[in-house]
């Protein structure tokens, strides 16, 4: 959004000193409790019990508070916020940010879900045609094997699944970044309560796409560096009891690691996106913008991916069992013991109920992340000040000395 300092299109992020000609936050201090404020901050709402001078019929408004809005009467009374747009403009609670990402779905539909619903029929018309033509059959487990024969039976089936796997994740990988680019600048117009086509959705995002790419790569493979670092030890040790013990203790502690380091760069896809930031920048931009914050950071994301395997657990169910009832061969060959080969009606049941959980998971994990990163900037920045003069809220003409 040009209008918006520190805001896409001006380019720099508020806290790496580069000059835009656009009044900018002030920096973020890396110092700061998880939610101490920024220096530059709205005049303060006046505060004033019941009865009291400035409360009675005729006498002045009160100051504003966030976004230039009066204050309610009496003790305990938040002030209230701007909200131009799908969220208010200040600290956001979690509700909040729930709440915004779906408002966002629901009052900018017909883009949202054209994005989210045609990106998804694609990934997945791919992933049933490479599952049903490319991908090898999967090693099946003999039931009765013992001993070394079991352990070199789960190998091979534990590779066969990875290799089955790996296409459809990489295809949805390239799924989410198209999603996440385009629903990103969506998002962000939404804050400001402005509609964004899904050309001008397309323009705005197409140049960031290879950067995310590339911020995505790298950190698949710095998870997988760790993960490969943690395990390694264990297993040069051999298949013995101490083997065991030690790659099992690995897989946790890269485990451990890898979950600390996404949620530090959880929002540097936000940066990239909204502050055109190159990939390394945008990383730290992330680092800064949750220290801090790191745990609270996680339960937004904790809550948020709960909520999508709720919802797809919801959708999951009933379609996979209409998916093995219309599949007469397989559900045959499934109850006669063997291994099921489900054929094209299971398939195209099941992508179809697919498509729908990721036409509406899409759009709300990027909705989350979005704002998880515009509430951090508030918090730290004051960036509610800019959003506020960029959406035209009374009071906040005249731009921060």
């Amino acid at each position: 959004m040009n209008d918006s300092p520190g805001w896409a299109s001006p380019g720099s992020a508020p806290s790496d000193g580069q000059e835009t000609g656009i009044p900018k936050p002030s920096s973020p201090v890396d110092g700061n409790a998880a939610g101490q404020w920024s220096p530059a901050q709205p005049p303060p709402g006046q505060w004033s019990p019941p009865g009291a001078p400035g409360n009675g019929p005729g006498a002045p408004p009160p100051a504003p508070g966030w976004g230039g809005m009066p204050q309610g009467p009496g003790w305990g009374r938040a002030p209230m916020a701007a909200k131009p747009g799908v969220i208010p403009l200040r600290p956001l609670g979690v509700g909040e940010i729930l709440d915004g990402a779906v408002s966002t779905m629901r009052t900018h539909w017909r883009t949202v879900l054209g994005i989210s619903l045609t990106v998804s029929v694609i990934a997945e018309i791919v992933i049933i045609l490479v599952q049903r033509y490319l991908l090898p059959e999967q090693e099946s487990i003999d039931p009765n094997a013992t001993g070394a024969e079991a352990i070199r039976q789960a190998t091979d089936s534990a590779q066969s699944q990875l290799i089955t796997s790996a296409p459809s994740t990489l295809i949805a990988m390239i799924a989410t970044l198209f999603t996440t680019s385009i629903l990103t600048v969506v998002i962000s117009r939404s804050v400001l309560g402005r509609g964004v086509t899904l050309s001008e959705a397309w323009s705005e995002a197409r140049p960031r796409l290879l950067p995310l790419l590339g911020l995505t790569l790298l950190l698949s493979l710095m998870s997988a560096a760790i993960m490969a670092a943690g395990l390694l030890p264990g297993l040069a040790l051999g298949s013995g009891a101490g083997g065991i013990a030690l790659t099992f203790l690995g897989f946790l502690a890269s485990c451990a690691v890898v979950l600390w380091l996404m949620i530090r760069f959880t929002l540097a896809a936000p940066a990239l996106m909204l502050e055109r930031q190159p990939v390394l920048t945008a990383l730290r931009r992330s680092a800064k913008l949750v220290k801090g914050n790191w745990w609270r950071t996680f339960g937004i994301l904790a809550l948020t991916y709960l909520l999508v395997i709720v919802l797809t657990l919801i959708i999951t169910i009933p379609f996979g069992i209409i998916a093995v009832t219309v599949d007469s061969d397989g559900l045959s060959e499934l109850l006669n013991g063997s291994a099921a080969d489900f054929g094209w009606p299971f398939l195209i049941v099941t992508g179809i109920g697919d498509v729908i959980i990721s036409t509406l998971a899409y759009p709300f994990t990027a909705g989350v992340m979005a704002l998880l990163y515009v509430d951090q900037r508030i918090r730290r920045e004051a960036l509610d000040l800019d959003l506020a003069r960029a959406a035209g809220v009374p009071g906040y003409d005249n731009p921060r000395s």
